[in-house]
């Protein structure tokens, strides 16, 4: 049996064991940056539906969260507010994104996300900025 380095295989040894929740109700968007994220050696789980957050953080618990504003349930910013509320997740860091929304004014709310992108996004741009939250 062959061992390989995580430099042979392509791996970045800090991100290795990071698990990230991505929370969209695009498809699309979720299968691009679940692709992106796990080759960059990130753990990912999706969710389509802002209900099933909390039971997911619970249960997965990931050390950053990315998701849309704009959810077919519930919007991102809500959610985002209540986990930046709530003690036990209050940690973590939360990157939204939106195509409709300039976030940059929610950002200094309380409750805020710790960053955010606009759609459509530059997904290079997007790996700096998860990295930046994860150091």
């Amino acid at each position: 049996m062959a061992l390989y380095s995580s430099e042979l295989l392509g791996i970045d040894k800090k991100t290795m064991g990071k698990r990230i929740l991505v929370l969209d109700d695009d498809q699309d968007i979720l299968d691009i940056v679940t692709y992106i994220l796990t080759e960059d050696g990130y753990e990912v789980k999706v969710l389509a539906d802002g209900h099933q957050v909390a039971a997911a953080i619970q249960q997965f618990d990931p050390a950053l969260v990315l998701m849309d504003v704009m959810l077919a349930d519930l919007d991102g910013r809500v959610i985002c507010r209540h986990l930046k509320d709530t003690l036990e997740t209050s940690h973590i860091p939360v990157i939204l994104i939106s195509g409709t929304h300039d976030l940059a004014a929610t950002l200094h709310q309380q409750g805020a996300p710790n960053d955010f992108m606009a759609k459509p996004f530059d997904l290079d741009i997007l790996l700096a900025k998860i990295k930046a939250q994860l150091v």
